[in-house]
């Protein structure tokens, strides 16, 4: 039968240290700062991240609102967040506009102007079409995980698996073999990477999903999905109160004085 020992941290970490153990004090210590480290660690980076995207969204919103009406004019303080609110409203507004007759005219007329321009036409031509393949709700690419022999024979490499290459490229690949597109993200920062194509025979589909590769890739392969890591911390910690009650059962009792 399995018990939970008093000395039990929660959350299935392992037990602090007998007081008899060798450098109990110090081993207790340690044990309280890692638990702490644990807990106060991912949750202080992702405020710190929420609070980042917030403020950075602010700041390019801020110079665009009237100063009558930002929440800092009749407050003693600065409102976070207020910016953010207000691109919300003003896409989704953009976006109600865009649907109607009058705003799809004005969408073209502009992508009109912008297709005159030889650079900028090729920026947001290609900025438009990454955008409405990954927020459109049909779209395939970077749903699928693979691995493919790369950097070298021997050595695999997880990738997201995109869509298959166009007429003009594909006529000019290899055409022994049917080719897809990938995309290798670097650790620890998935947003850079390599993108080559491949032959579907040399791609490997993985049961995995596209959040779980960006974990393992951004661990550098620390958090393995997949593994039962909290069972095998419970592991540890039976056994470790199982041994700590074999040596206290073997310490011989007190002698009696009568």
């Amino acid at each position: 039968m399995n018990e939970t020992s008093p000395n039990m941290i929660p959350g299935g970490l392992p037990p602090v240290p007998p007081a008899g153990a060798p450098r109990g004090v110090m081993a207790r210590l340690r044990n309280y700062f890692l638990t702490g480290l644990i807990i106060a660690g991912p949750i202080a980076i992702t405020i710190y991240l929420v609070w980042w995207f917030v403020t950075w969204v602010d700041g390019i919103v801020r110079p665009f609102v009237p100063v009558a009406y930002r929440p800092e004019t009749y407050l003693p303080f600065g409102l976070p967040g207020s910016g953010l609110i207000v691109a919300v409203f003003a896409l989704t507004f953009l976006g109600f506009l865009a649907a109607n007759l009058i705003g799809r005219t004005l969408v073209e007329f502009g992508e009109g102007l912008l297709g005159r321009m030889p650079v900028v036409r090729a920026i947001y031509r290609g900025l438009k079409q990454v955008f409405e393949t990954l927020f459109s709700g049909n779209g395939s690419s970077f749903r699928k995980v693979g691995l493919v022999e790369f950097p070298s024979p021997g050595m695999w490499s997880i990738v997201l698996i995109s869509q298959p290459p166009s007429t003009e490229i594909a006529t000019k690949l290899p055409q022994d073999d049917e080719f897809i597109s990938v995309f290798l993200p670097c650790a620890p920062n998935p947003t850079t990477g390599f993108f080559f194509y491949v032959p579907k025979s040399k791609l490997i589909e993985v049961d995995m999903s596209t959040d779980a590769a960006a974990t393992l890739i951004m661990s550098a392969g620390v958090v393995q999905p997949g593994s039962d890591a909290q069972k095998k911390v419970n592991a540890l910690a039976e056994m470790a109160n199982a041994a700590r009650v074999a040596t206290a059962s073997q310490t011989p009792d007190p002698a009696k004085v009568d």
